[in-house]
């Protein structure tokens, strides 16, 4: 973290404390570190035992909180960081994960600033994972291949505006492209509906992400992502289920389109109140490739977690990823691959605070 990282940050804390007369602002964090085995880490197919920041969430801190402006409307805010646990480093900019400041009431919630959409914030509830970096595809497929096949996580210049009536929830989020050469220009946009009663959910999300135009075709890049997905949860059991299908169109002439649907499933398992175990499959069916050249790559997913008090767990992930046809493949949304199956576990602790 540079000198003016760690002054922007004690300005945070020392605002925090100074506003707790006047406002609810709290100091958060979530902090995930474990130690993983990795096969075929390398293109001499060698292995690699490490330790790791997140296995089952991002490592991150932040300060939020909400002033009551009276008449139902509350000024909320907040700002989020994401933490390497195994070097201290910083992840990316300060407040890479979230840093919006906004307006909530009776008709719902309004941000301005950084945050991550409402694809992101829906989808979560619906992958048995919860997005885990060790090990989910939730998000997006391996860092292998022509795309991940993704979802965008996260918009900066945005404006977010979330609500619910009854059963249902939705969504949407629109980043502005500030581009001069018009506003659809790297323009996003992201929707979300679900809806939740006696144990089932269901949703549904679309997005939108624009390239710039391209002056030769006067065509610009659009990538369309679509979810739909359930859950249901039953006893000590819960079920989910969803597919996502991925287009980008090329601005550019005479170049094809990289298209995709990935498909997951998974079962939670609660055998004690503080025990879960948690196994998943994704399967990317990739398209529009030449034959043979298709990876389809697939993940198998198994976790076990224990918690030791209320902000404290444990816990072990095993994973195995396979590719068709001789293609790379790898477990990670973030590293590319090295061979056509990889095998990984991970054990670790967790505490939020």
């Amino acid at each position: 973290m540079n000198k003016t990282s760690m002054a922007l940050a004690a300005l945070a804390l020392a605002a925090a404390g100074g506003a707790q007369a006047q406002s609810n602002v709290q100091v958060y964090g979530l902090l995930d570190v474990g130690a993983d085995y990795v096969s075929d880490a390398s293109a001499n197919g060698k292995s690699v035992t490490r330790v790791s920041s997140g296995g089952m969430n991002t490592s991150r801190w932040g300060v939020r909180g909400q002033e009551d402006l009276g008449g139902g409307l509350k000024a909320v805010f907040q700002l989020e960081g994401g933490i390497f646990m195994d070097t201290g480093a910083q992840d990316g900019a300060l407040f890479k994960r979230q840093a919006w400041v906004g307006l909530e009431g009776k008709l719902g919630r309004l941000v301005l600033g950084r945050s991550f959409t409402s694809v992101y914030d829906t989808v979560i509830q619906y992958d048995p994972m919860g997005f885990a970096p060790f090990y989910s595809w939730a998000t997006s497929g391996p860092a292998t291949g022509p795309s991940k096949y993704g979802m965008t996580t996260a918009f900066d210049n945005l404006v977010k505006y979330s609500g619910s009536t009854g059963n249902f929830k939705y969504g949407a989020s629109y980043g502005f492209g500030e581009q001069s050469t018009g506003t659809a220009d790297s323009a996003k946009l992201a929707t979300s509906l679900s809806y939740s009663s006696d144990g089932l959910g269901l949703m549904g999300t679309w997005e939108r992400v624009n390239g710039n135009t391209v002056v030769a075709t006067g065509r610009r890049d659009e990538n369309v992502v679509v979810h739909v997905g359930a859950n249901y949860e039953t006893g000590r059991f819960k079920f989910f289920a969803v597919a996502r299908n991925f287009k980008t169109e090329s601005g550019r002439a005479a170049t094809p389109e990289i298209k995709a649907t990935t498909y997951w499933g998974g079962v939670a398992f609660k055998p004690e109140p503080n025990t879960t175990l948690t196994g998943a499959i994704y399967k990317v069916d990739v398209k529009n490739v030449a034959a043979g050249r298709d990876a389809d790559p697939v993940l198998y997913v198994a976790r076990y977690r224990y918690a030791l008090s209320k902000r404290t767990d444990v816990y072990v992930a095993a994973a195995y990823a396979k590719a068709s046809h001789g293609q790379l493949t790898g477990l990670s949304r973030d590293d590319a691959g090295f061979a056509d199956s990889q095998r990984g576990v991970i054990t670790g602790i967790q505490h939020r605070f």
